[in-house]
C-alpha cells in the first residue's frame, strides 16, 4: 500500500499542488476524516480528476472537505490499490462491488 500525504482542505489551490508525473490514487473525505470516495486518475490527470469532483455536478460528492493522494507507478497499480481500499473501508459514494 502506497503512503497518502497528510489530509488536506479540498480546496483548489491544494489540488493545483498534487504532483502530475505520476497515476494517482486519492480518497475525499469529510470533516471528520471518513473516506467518502477513493478514485484514481492516470498520469497528467490527477488535478484534472479531482476539480472535476468539486465543479462538476455529477461528479460532485457531498461533504467531501478533505482529500489525500498517493502517488503509483501507473493506472494498473492504481486500479489494484482503489479496490483494496473499497474493499476495506466501503466508502459511501463508491461501488462496493468493484
Amino acid at each position: 500500500m502506497p503512503k497518502f500525504s497528510r489530509t488536506q482542505k479540498f480546496t483548489k489551490a491544494n489540488v493545483e499542488n498534487v504532483p502530475e508525473n505520476k497515476a494517482v490514487v486519492y480518497k475525499l473525505k469529510n470533516a471528520a476524516g471518513k473516506n467518502l470516495y477513493t478514485g484514481i486518475a492516470g498520469r497528467g490527470r490527477g488535478q484534472d480528476r479531482l476539480i472535476e469532483h468539486k465543479n462538476l455536478k455529477r461528479e460532485t460528492i457531498p461533504g467531501a472537505t478533505r482529500f489525500q493522494y498517493a502517488q503509483v507507478k501507473n493506472k494498473n497499480r492504481a486500479e489494484q490499490i482503489e479496490k483494496q481500499i473499497i474493499r476495506k473501508e466501503q466508502p459511501k459514494f463508491n461501488e462496493q462491488n468493484k
